[in-house]
């Protein structure tokens, strides 16, 4: 009698183990047009294992100098969607996280590192049949913060066949007088990751075809209203965050163009206690738009 509780307990042991949520960290993806293995992080929620359905997606991009770890360490992404699964507050999806590798989620402007072209044609067909994930743009959101925010409003607006739904917190948007004046260190730093030959340059010659194809506000202003009105828009800052102007002229644009849009502006600066905070909403943001 005693070995049959013992293989019992062992059983749902076992069971409740397989059903709870999980991550895996740093796994890789083969990439052709990259030539390297792509590093990812994925998030399953409780029940994966034991279910048959296929599920919504996110991909949560990590900002500068972060990795597909920023996400599990830094914003405590599995304890948070866990208890918005838990309290109803989300409907159960698969998070994954890509090493955004300092790219600005772009192709390098000499043909030498196509990330974008690799994200879209590679990463996401590979996950979507690696993973249960429901293949459609209804169910398929981007999101993420600072590089990673610019990011998502980026690839939602531009793959809007694609994307559904984008959540973007601190987004790195300047306006062209912030380009313009923007330290040389700091321009070069950042923009010569995508662009070799924009180092050095000052004023108004910075604002090239590659800088036009990064900004996110002049994809809104040219695009189709009609088009951008396909993917619904959340977007926060901080009030006291560097990147408060740009974000406040994008929500000035999407008001401009009839664009329906969330737009926060909330207490905090460009850090993690704020970042923390903006996951949930934008993670419940999705969620309400996926359940429409």
């Amino acid at each position: 009698m005693k070995k049959i509780i013992i293989a019992f307990l062992v059983f749902i042991n076992l069971h409740n183990y397989q059903a709870q949520s999980r991550i895996f960290e740093s796994l890789s993806m083969p990439s052709e047009l990259l030539n390297v293995d792509v590093k990812y992080s994925v998030y399953l929620p409780d029940g994966y294992d034991t279910s048959e359905s296929n599920y919504p997606v996110v991909y949560l991009l990590n900002g500068f100098t972060g990795n597909e770890t920023d996400w599990i360490y830094n914003g405590t992404v599995k304890n948070i969607a866990d208890e918005l699964i838990q309290k109803k507050k989300i409907i159960p999806m698969i998070i994954v996280m890509p090493d955004g590798d300092d790219r600005l989620y772009m192709n390098k402007d000499d043909g030498s590192y196509p990330y974008e072209t690799m994200l879209i044609d590679e990463l996401l067909p590979f996950i979507e049949s690696s993973y249960r994930i429901n293949k459609t743009k209804q169910y398929r959101a981007i999101s993420g913060l600072s590089m990673g925010g610019s990011g998502s409003l980026r690839l939602a607006l531009k793959y809007h066949d694609v994307f559904g739904h984008c959540a973007a917190f601190s987004a790195g948007i300047s306006t062209n007088e912030e380009i313009i004046n923007e330290t040389q260190d700091s321009f070069d730093s950042y923009f010569g990751r995508v662009s070799p030959s924009i180092i050095g340059k000052k004023g108004k010659d910075r604002l090239t075809a590659t800088m036009m194809d990064y900004d996110v506000l002049e994809l809104v202003k040219s695009k189709d209203p009609d088009v951008l009105k396909s993917v619904n828009l959340y977007f926060d800052c901080g009030d006291d965050d560097f990147l408060t102007i740009g974000n406040s002229q994008l929500h000035i644009e999407l008001v401009k163009r009839k664009i329906p849009h969330e737009f926060r502006m909330r207490n905090g600066a460009h850090t993690w206690d704020y970042w923390r905070d903006s996951l949930p909403e934008g993670l419940q943001f999705i969620s309400n738009m996926i359940r429409k």
